[in-house]
This record gives structure tokens, C-alpha cells and sequence, in this order.
């Protein structure tokens, strides 16, 4: 059986940086009241100007991942695109990445994991490359919250906390043992799945009745979150997830070198920390400057990380995340 390895890494965010007191004029709110209880000082929101789709942002951040692999389009065998924000209900935006880039006519796999999506794709590359059925894998996590978010001060408590923008890697065969992903871990716990949805537009709510209803007070096709019930369940799940990876590798928590939470609200992750006795040099965090990018934090994190040689030959990696649905899983990598 194969190993699998990061071999290429890149992520795009857009230009526009939108601060906390931007949001005031759609909102009554202040810096200090986001950063108390999200730890965002501010985030990226796409300007509608700009040509930047979810899928466009993929492409970007697939060129620099492809790039950096040594590669090209064409050594891609296989795509595999996270996310919640699709352009379009169907198709999704794995084939518009196969389209966009001009690939051969390779297979695309959608994945709908909201905030653990970039991890739960991360594992099924993984499962592919291991078997040997594929040599190059194309992973993408992208993420246009901005067009959907409802910006009043009713939607804020949801509203300041995500960003736009998108993260890539290419995740390649190895014979070297030891390295590359050493395990991955997935669940799911359904019966909270409405503390953290978007109940419409879908099959059963589609747009134009909500918008024939007229109902200002139908809030369905915004999303909802009960941000206190997933900040306990967020913790606690986080916590069993990097433990598993550990236990599964007979690795302890010192063993770490580098922690990569999904960066969905900065007190979640420095609560982890805290219990994993992890020093500041081990744990990676940006979401100070780019809010909750959901299936695209996680990768744009590892990014940014390996950019600053923060992530170094040997080290061992741990990715993690929780969200939506709820899904949580995790992966541990020796780079």
C-alpha cells in the first residue's frame, strides 16, 4: 500500500478587506464587542466587481498548489472541492475546477462537509492514493460566505464572523514510509444538525416562494447558529478528534509540532490549546484577518504556516476541525 503527501500548497483570499467597524454600517456592533467574543479583527469579503466566484477563487489557489507540487494540470488524476457556498446548486465546483483549469476529462468529487470539509477530503485523497488508484490528488476547500449573510444587526451574531476565500493542495503517491498522512479520523452527529444550518433555499424551500411569501421575518434562507450550544460541542469534539489521531499513531500530545484547528471562533482554539499544553509556536491561527472561511480555513491555515517555516521536515502536523452537520474528524501528518 501507498503513502500519501502534501506536495503542493496555495490559497487566495480577495482583495477587499472588510474591517469590524466596516460592518457598522450595516449593523449595530463595535471592534471591541467581535473581538471579545470571536477573537476577528477583521475579514474578506468578495467585491461583487471582482469576476471572483467560489470556483474561480478554487482555480486561483489550485494554480500556486499545482505549481508548487512541480506539476501540471495535466499530472492531475482526480479533484475533490469542499464546500458549502457552490455557484451553483448543481453541478458542483469540482467540475467547473476541471473546466477552468482545462484538465483532461478526470473525475470531480464534490464534498458537502461545511467546516470539517477540507479534512473529510483530505481523508477520502488519501483512501485513493493508498489503494493506488490514483497518483495526484487535487484538494480544494473555497468559500463565498459574503453574498449569503444577512448584514443587519438581527444576522450579526453570524454575519461577523465569516470570510471569503479559498485554499488548495495536491496530495501525492509515496513510497516513503513514515511520511506524508499517517491517519485520518471522520464523524458525524446528526440530531444537532439545525444548531448550525442553513434551512432554505434546498428542494423543500426554494427561492422564489420565500420570495413570494414576502415574510421579512422568514429568516430560513439565512444561516442559523446557536453559537453556545456549538462553542460546548465544538471543544469537547475537537479535543476527542486530536486525541484519536494521537492514540491511532502512539504519539502523545507533546509529540506535536504544529496544530492546525479549523478556524472557526479563536477562543475555541486557544481553549485547545490550553488543554494540550501546547506553547503559541505550536498552534496556528489567522482567523484574526480572515474570519471563519469554513471548508477553506483549514487549508489556507496549513498554507500560510508552511509559508512562514513554521512547518518544517520531520515535524508532526495535526489538522483538525468542527462544524455543521455536526461532522468533526482529524488528520495527523509527519511532513
Amino acid at each position: 500500500m501507498y503513502n500519501s503527501k502534501i506536495t503542493g500548497l496555495g490559497y487566495y483570499v480577495p482583495d477587499n478587506v472588510v474591517t469590524n467597524d466596516d460592518l457598522k454600517q450595516w449593523m449595530d456592533t463595535s471592534d471591541e464587542w467581535i473581538q471579545e467574543r470571536t477573537g476577528i479583527k477583521e475579514r474578506r469579503w468578495i467585491d461583487p466587481k471582482s469576476g471572483d466566484t467560489t470556483a474561480v477563487m478554487g482555480a486561483k489557489a489550485s494554480k500556486i498548489a499545482i505549481e508548487r507540487a512541480g506539476l501540471t494540470k495535466d499530472d492531475i488524476d482526480f479533484i475533490i472541492f469542499a464546500t458549502l457556498s457552490p455557484d451553483m446548486y448543481f453541478p458542483g465546483g469540482g467540475v467547473q475546477i476541471q473546466d477552468m483549469l482545462d484538465m483532461p476529462t478526470i473525475g470531480a468529487l464534490d464534498i458537502r462537509n461545511q467546516c470539517s470539509g477540507f479534512i473529510y477530503s483530505l481523508s477520502v485523497a488519501d483512501q485513493f492514493i493508498k489503494t493506488g488508484m490514483y497518483k495526484n490528488i487535487l484538494v480544494i476547500g473555497s468559500e463565498n460566505h459574503s453574498g449569503g449573510l444577512e448584514k443587519s444587526t438581527r444576522g450579526r451574531g453570524v454575519t461577523v464572523i465569516f470570510g471569503d476565500g479559498a485554499g488548495a493542495a495536491v496530495l501525492s503517491r509515496s513510497e516513503e514510509a513514515g511520511k506524508g498522512i499517517l491517519s485520518t479520523h471522520l464523524h458525524s452527529e446528526g440530531k444537532h444538525a439545525e444548531e448550525l444550518a442553513l434551512m432554505g433555499p434546498s428542494t423543500g424551500r426554494w427561492v422564489p416562494e420565500i420570495m413570494e411569501a414576502n415574510d421579512p421575518d422568514d429568516v430560513s434562507y439565512y444561516p442559523h447558529m446557536n453559537g453556545q450550544f456549538v462553542f460546548k460541542h465544538a471543544v469537547t469534539r475537537f479535543s476527542e478528534a486530536i486525541v484519536e489521531g494521537l492514540q491511532a499513531n502512539n504519539l502523545e500530545k507533546s509529540d506535536i509540532d504544529m496544530l492546525i484547528p479549523h478556524q472557526a471562533n479563536l477562543r475555541i482554539a486557544q481553549f485547545i490549546q490550553k488543554k494540550f499544553q501546547l506553547t503559541d509556536d505550536k498552534v496556528y491561527n489567522n482567523i484574526m484577518k480572515y474570519g471563519n472561511t469554513t471548508a477553506a480555513s483549514v487549508i489556507i491555515a496549513l498554507t500560510e504556516a508552511w509559508e512562514q517555516d513554521k512547518i518544517k521536515e520531520n515535524d508532526l502536523v495535526v489538522l483538525a476541525a468542527f462544524g455543521s452537520g455536526f461532522t468533526w474528524g482529524s488528520v495527523v501528518i509527519r511532513w
